[in-house]
């Protein structure tokens, strides 16, 4: 399902108290590009193939990501924010370009849809998605974007919407356990996936790149 922008800010204002304006002293913007990593990393090994351990930092702010081509892929990228008590949304601003005639598919299945979505993880995962860590990861699937194509996008993932764990889980049939994670937050950023999973990477058939202008915690 393909969200326009205005749609994304519009759903956003509805589910943050009538939309109420951040003040610039709660928010956090995202840190420089070489505080962000492409992974996830996981006992040593770095899932996002043939990737840079971190974007590329942009003039006048901002960072791209070239998006590789098969067998490479990109699944995670994400940031050390820490808790997000006291938190209303993140807010992810972005541009996609593409050479003409290129698509941007998921890894595990090029023939369905690739998504990007909001995401952030809670402190001390050993990303067994087992017992109580089935409650560690969150993605803001009500906002995902799909397909990713060319153009200029914003996600808004207000953090009372309901999240979804990693495998059965939700914010709503599982509150105590999202409570604890955005209490006890520390990687947030987004990933980027399609077929079998959110976060099971994608890559580009040519020449293509993934711009971030703008992420915020509010």
């Amino acid at each position: 399902m393909l969200f326009h922008a205005a749609t994304l800010f519009a759903l956003s204002l509805a589910a943050c108290d009538g939309g109420a304006a951040t003040t610039a002293a709660s928010a956090v913007q995202a840190p420089a590009a070489g505080a962000w990593t492409i992974g996830p990393i996981i006992r040593g090994r770095n899932y996002s193939h043939g990737m840079p351990l971190h974007p590329t930092a942009l003039r006048g702010g901002g960072f791209a990501i070239d998006l590789p081509q098969a067998p490479g892929s990109v699944h995670y990228v994400t940031f050390r924010h820490g808790s997000l008590a006291g938190k209303r949304r993140i807010v992810m601003r972005y541009r996609i370009e593409a050479a003409p005639g290129v698509r941007i598919v998921p890894r595990t299945n090029p023939a369905q849809a690739s998504m990007i979505t909001p995401f952030f993880q809670r402190s001390g995962d050993n990303w067994s998605a087992r017992g109580r860590y089935e409650a560690y990861r969150w993605y803001g699937t009500f906002a995902t974007h799909s397909p990713l194509q060319p153009g200029t996008f914003e996600m808004v993932a207000p953090l009372d919407g309901n999240w979804t764990a990693v495998e059965r889980s939700s914010a709503r049939t599982n509150p105590a356990g999202f409570r604890d994670a955005v209490a006890n937050a520390d990687q947030v950023g987004f990933v980027l996936g399609g077929g079998d999973g959110y976060g099971h990477g994608v890559y580009a058939t040519g020449r293509a790149r993934l711009i971030v202008t703008d992420f915020r915690v509010e």
